[in-house]
């Protein structure tokens, strides 16, 4: 068997990110029973749509606190690589939510446009609607806050979903405004087009970020380059060179794997332990990485594979 390493670490930390979708279920939870309530009074299309939005972005906090608490799990033997991608796959469903929620928005706003519903009490719609923008301003910029920290996929689609939720509480709330200023009821529903069309924008980027992840794209550039300048500064070990290098990353956790040569006449224990070295400081660059090097003496090379020069000085 060829002998290979591997090294483990994670910047997750379960019950920070546990607590933190928990908020989020909460507080979409109470601001779905306020909106259906302020649009049923005053007849609002534009708020019973923050209404809609708002249940779709209960959905997808439900989304995200299970797929956290699953991807917390510890790999087991279905899952040799762990439940990481579960967040990944969480931010995906929370994208397409968010074109279906525009979608419904639309055509309620469609709908009341052409049969020329009226809209009352507005003040009761205005201030439900400006607490709303408040409040999803305030959790959203915790959850964002504690997706950078953990660097959790789900959490940072929630943050998102949220965010996007109180830009269109302040469409609302201006459009409201507008509405008992001039008495132009149609501004209503135009309103609610406007926010289908800018939600639209940020379901397709979560959707495009999350899909990147599970097809298993490269980590960005800037870190590969960070991986390759500490391999090359193994040169002084017997590393002679490098090859199949190849990096992803699922959930917060980040992998590299690749091809180490070292230099003919280097022991195994010696190669092993610079290996072993080599991982901790890649992973170190990245925050923890799961690292897998496969030792190789320095001829061993495949015809078509790239091979890198380690820099010896």
């Amino acid at each position: 068997m060829d002998p290979s390493l591997s090294s483990d670490g994670t910047t997750a930390h379960p019950q920070t990110k546990l607590r933190t979708a928990a908020l989020s279920v909460v507080s979409n939870a109470t601001l779905i029973l306020l909106k259906v309530v302020a649009g049923s009074i005053t007849g609002s299309v534009a708020i019973l749509t923050e209404a809609v939005h708002s249940s779709i972005d209960l959905v997808a906090s439900m989304v995200a606190f299970f797929s956290v608490r699953k991807a917390g799990e510890p790999a087991d033997e279905s899952h040799r690589y762990g439940h990481e991608k579960l967040e990944n796959l969480a931010a995906a469903i929370e994208g397409m939510l968010i074109l279906v929620g525009s979608a419904a928005i639309a055509f309620q706003a469609i709908r009341h446009l052409a049969g020329g519903g009226r809209v009352q009490r507005l003040g009761i719609g205005i201030a439900v609607v400006g607490f709303s923008l408040v409040a999803n301003l305030i959790v959203s910029t915790v959850i964002a806050r504690k997706a950078r920290d953990t660097s959790s996929a789900a959490l940072e689609g929630d943050a998102a979903h949220l965010r996007t939720d109180a830009l269109t509480s302040l469409a609302v709330l201006v459009g409201l405004a507008l509405v008992q200023i001039t008495g132009a009821q149609w501004l209503d529903p135009v309103v609610a087009l406007v926010v289908a069309a800018a939600i639209v924008f940020t379901g397709v980027r979560l959707l495009a970020r999350s899909g990147r992840v599970l097809v298993d794209e490269s980590l960005p550039a800037e870190q590969v380059t960070m991986i390759r300048e500490a391999i090359e500064q193994f040169g002084t070990r017997g590393v002679v060179g490098y090859h199949e290098l190849r990096t992803r990353q699922a959930g917060a956790r980040r992998y590299v794997d690749l091809h180490v040569q070292f230099r003919s006449g280097t022991s195994l224990e010696d190669a092993h332990r610079t290996a072993h070295e080599l991982q901790d400081v890649i992973g170190g660059r990245l925050g923890g990485a799961d690292v897998l090097i496969h030792l190789e003496p320095e001829d061993r090379v495949r015809p078509g594979e790239e091979l890198r020069r380690a820099t010896v000085n």
